[in-house]
């Protein structure tokens, strides 16, 4: 698909994978919305795009925040093309250290922060029958590991979601919808980490490797410019090394 004009809206855009992606569909074209909690972040990166952009604060945690980001973006825009779910939150526990709040923040961001993105969008793109909404999920939603039991099921929930969203959407809407699903990726996402002994027993600042954030970026890229006739469903990559 030709991505020149189209209007993509990326949450999540301050830093990191966001950041990335928001980079990368501008490089191919597109008008970029960048939503994030951080202005100062989002400001400093729309002045390295080179095509139009708006900035917009959103905290996906809160309903009226995420309408009237959206609304803003309309009135900007008149047209949504693309919708990248990438603002989420990985604060590691083990269960039985009861990280309660950690927890549901968690479900908050990476699940509900989503869902109200996903409702925000919907009377754009069912308006113009055609739109593709990218959820970005992780491996750990597949590949369970002692610790990530709350973080992977809330990516756990992003991949049913997507496969739900297919089902329902694609037929009646032309909407397309793509989960992609990355391994360990170079950003500073595993700084929300606070419990002491997870820290203690594994070793986040060893040589494991990882991916960077562009590689998420050309991921979506990839999804995107392919013909409104192709859905890619799924996409799971891992850094070289990791079965």
């Amino acid at each position: 698909m030709e991505l020149q004009d189209k209007v993509a809206i990326v949450t999540g855009a301050s830093s990191g994978i966001g950041r990335a992606i928001a980079k990368a569909l501008s490089g191919a074209g597109c008008k970029v919305a960048l939503a994030s909690r951080n202005i100062q972040k989002l400001n400093d990166l729309q002045d390295e795009l080179k095509n139009k952009s708006l900035v917009v604060r959103m905290d996906v945690t809160d309903s009226e925040s995420v309408e009237g980001a959206f609304k803003d973006i309309w009135d900007e825009f008149g047209e949504v093309h693309i919708l990248v779910n990438c603002a989420g939150v990985m604060p590691l526990t083990y269960l039985k250290n009861q990280h309660l709040e950690e927890w549901l923040e968690t479900i908050e961001v990476n699940v509900k922060g989503t869902l109200r993105c996903i409702n925000a969008v919907l009377p754009a793109m069912k308006n113009q029958m055609n739109g593709h909404i990218i959820n970005i999920a992780s491996v750990d939603g597949i590949e369970v590991f002692k610790g990530g039991a709350v973080y992977g099921a809330s990516k756990a929930a992003v991949i049913a979601l997507s496969r739900a969203m297919r089902m329902e959407l694609s037929p009646e809407f032309n909407i397309r919808v793509t989960s992609i699903e990355p391994g360990t990726v170079a950003t500073n996402l595993r700084d929300d980490i606070t419990d002491k002994e997870l820290l203690e027993e594994k070793d986040y600042s060893g040589d494991e490797p990882k991916l960077e954030p562009q590689n998420i970026a050309d991921a979506v890229l990839y999804a995107v410019s392919q013909p409104n006739s192709v859905n890619v469903n799924e996409l799971m990559i891992k850094p070289t090394g990791k079965a």
